[in-house]
Parts: structure tokens; C-alpha cells; sequence
């Protein structure tokens, strides 16, 4: 056989084994591969669910090993015997078993049982929409996936939309709703763009949807659990993956679990050039302010006490909202850029706010 596989590629032929048969074979023992001999060379043809009629001749058709010299089935005859023993009445795959189907057919047909239904899934395309998705342009193991922080739910939801067009502009899908909603005469022929803005925007929305509890798990922090219940909103609002909201945590959030180190150069950086001083005098009423007994559990709440002292002050040409929000803003975050001062104050707590305003009022 040697031979003639070496003949074969050197003039540049597909070699297929049954041009050679033996004669006589004898009884299989287990201690060579075991054959499918193809009982009949004819062209195949089968309705695929997705790509219509297909049809595929003798060139596909060889007698192709069933069980290995090990004694393990290959995969051509395990998944076969599989699929009749779990009654699978749908077989979906790649555009790559086309050609192998008529190997399928004829050993369906040689156990004398029906085959399922065949449909050809489009193939998923890189971002340039050009050519197979692959390791170079990005792919990743579904591991991967889970490492960085994205919810089963949301890539399930996203693959689900790679090549099947639901009939509608909803997006966002539940694994009941897509067994309710899927048919396979909404799978469309060409190629889907893999499209990981798309992924990151569906992970985000299924953060979304989590209990604050269920978040917060996802989330593994050990920094102090009041605090972070309380940044939720911005993690929310802001982290597309639990990975990137654990990053913020350590980085532009850093401020919520350490009082941050202040530039007094920054902290009256907005501070109107005719008022000199007025930053002092605007946080001495953010501190008066915050220290009434009042709501300040959200961030509506705190914008409700603190807007009506700006603009008051605004009104007597004090320098206003500005003068006020930016030093508060810093003052609490020590970042030039921040969540705005009335999320940080209900995020941060009243208490811890008041310290820090307090320190940055000790600095001017």
C-alpha cells in the first residue's frame, strides 16, 4: 500500500484504498484496522436543511477505517453509531464535512437506518469578514472566554446570532427564548463576522442582570464588600467583563478602598481667577452641607442637596457649580477624571466623604 500511496501523490492523485483491495481479507482479529468496504460507487445525493440539494460522486466515497489498529473506532464510524443509539434527528456542522457526508450516507445505508437531517452551519469569519476565524486573528478557547470575565449566557447568546437571523431587531436572547425562537430556516449560507464589540455588548447587558449578590460573586474581590455593594452602579454602567471591572477596582477605582494623595496645584485648578480662596469657601459648604441629616444614600439624592447650594452660590457671582463639583469631585477621587461627585459621595458614604473633605479642606 505503501507504494501505491507514494504513486499516487507523486502524480498528484488522491490515493483511495479501493482501487487496491485485497482479495481476501480473512477474518478481523483486532490486530489491524478494520475497513468499511464501500458496497457501491454512485453519487450520493441529500437535502441539506441550510444549503438545499447537494449532491458528491465517486471521488468521496473510499473504504475508510472504522476501527483503528488500537482497537478505537475512529471518528467517521463512533459519532455514526452515536447518533443512531442517542436517536438524533439533526446533525448541524461545518462547511469542512461536506465532503464527507456521502462516506456518512453510505454507512447509514449499509446499517440499513435512515440518516438524520443535514444542515451546513455558515462558516465564522474574522473581523475582516474575509477568511475563516482563526488563532491569529483572535480566536480563543471558550476557557479563555470564561477567564476574562464573560458570562455563559452572553457568549451563548452571541454565537447563537453568528450565521441565524432571528427575523427582528432583539438581540438579547435567553437560552429558552432561543430554543423557542430558533429554526433553521432563518441560518443564513454565507459566512458570520466574528464581532467582538458586539460580544462585549451583550456580556455587558447580561451583567446587567444580575442581583447584586450574583455580581458581586462573579466579581471575587476581597476589598470591603460594603464599599464595593455600593460601586456597583459604576461597574455596571462601566466594565463589559468581570475582568475589566476587577482592573478598574485596582486602578481609576482605586479611591473608593484608599483616600487618595491631593495636589492642591489640581484641587483649585477650576477656581474662578477674580475669587481667589473661593475653593475653600465652596468645600467649607459642601462640608456644612453633608453634615445635615439628610438622604445621601444615592447619587439623586446627594445632587438634590448639594445642586441648590451651587446654584445659590452661582447667583451671588461665587463662582457656582464649577468652583463647587470640580474640588468636590477631586477632593473625594484624587483623579483628574472620575464619576461624578454626587455618585462618589453616595458610593464613598457620607461619613468617609465628609473625611475626605475634610482633608482636602486641610491642605488649602
Amino acid at each position: 500500500m505503501a507504494v501505491f500511496r507514494a504513486t499516487a501523490e507523486a502524480e498528484k492523485r488522491p490515493f483511495l484504498f479501493r482501487d487496491h483491495r485485497p482479495e481476501t481479507v480473512g477474518e478481523w482479529d483486532g490486530s489491524r484496522p478494520l475497513r468499511f468496504r464501500t458496497p457501491r460507487i454512485a453519487r450520493y445525493e441529500w437535502d441539506d436543511a441550510v444549503l438545499g440539494n447537494l449532491s458528491a460522486g465517486e471521488e468521496a466515497l473510499d473504504d475508510f477505517i472504522l476501527i483503528k489498529g488500537d482497537g478505537y473506532p475512529t471518528y467517521n464510524f463512533a459519532h455514526v453509531v452515536d447518533d443512531i443509539e442517542m436517536k438524533i434527528t439533526h446533525v448541524m456542522r461545518g462547511q469542512e464535512f461536506v465532503s464527507s457526508t456521502p462516506k456518512f450516507l453510505a454507512l447509514y445505508e449499509a446499517l440499513d437506518t435512515a440518516p438524520p437531517v443535514f444542515a451546513t452551519l455558515p462558516p465564522i469569519l474574522g473581523e475582516s469578514g474575509t477568511k475563516k476565524l482563526s488563532k491569529r486573528d483572535g480566536a480563543k478557547d471558550v476557557l479563555d472566554y470564561k477567564r476574562e470575565g464573560y458570562l455563559p449566557e452572553a457568549l451563548v447568546n452571541f454565537l447563537a446570532l453568528l450565521g441565524w437571523n432571528p427575523g427582528g431587531d432583539e438581540e438579547f436572547f435567553t437560552p429558552d427564548q432561543l430554543i423557542a425562537t430558533f429554526s433553521l430556516e432563518r441560518v443564513q449560507r454565507s459566512g458570520a463576522q466574528f464581532n467582538d464589540e458586539k460580544l462585549l455588548h451583550l456580556n455587558r447587558e447580561w451583567m446587567r442582570t444580575l442581583t447584586d449578590d450574583g455580581y458581586l460573586a462573579q466579581l471575587g474581590s476581597d476589598e470591603d464588600i460594603t464599599v464595593l455593594a455600593r460601586a456597583l452602579p459604576i461597574l455596571k454602567e462601566r466594565a463589559q467583563t468581570f475582568a475589566e471591572a476587577r482592573s478598574m477596582l485596582e486602578t481609576e477605582l482605586d479611591f473608593l478602598f484608599t483616600a487618595p494623595t491631593l495636589d492642591p496645584a489640581l484641587l483649585t485648578a477650576k477656581e474662578p481667577g477674580e475669587r481667589p480662596g473661593c475653593t475653600k469657601e465652596m468645600l467649607s459648604l459642601v462640608l456644612a452641607t453633608l453634615r445635615l441629616e439628610s438622604d445621601q444614600s444615592t447619587p439623586e439624592a446627594v445632587k438634590e442637596l448639594l445642586m441648590p447650594v451651587a446654584d445659590l452660590e452661582e447667583a451671588k457671582g461665587k463662582g457656582g457649580r464649577g468652583a463647587m463639583l470640580w474640588p468636590l469631585r477631586y477632593g473625594l477621587s484624587g483623579k483628574e477624571r472620575s464619576p461624578d461627585p454626587f455618585t462618589l459621595v453616595a458610593v464613598l458614604g457620607t461619613e468617609e466623604a465628609i473625611s475626605r473633605v475634610e482633608r482636602a479642606l486641610a491642605i488649602l
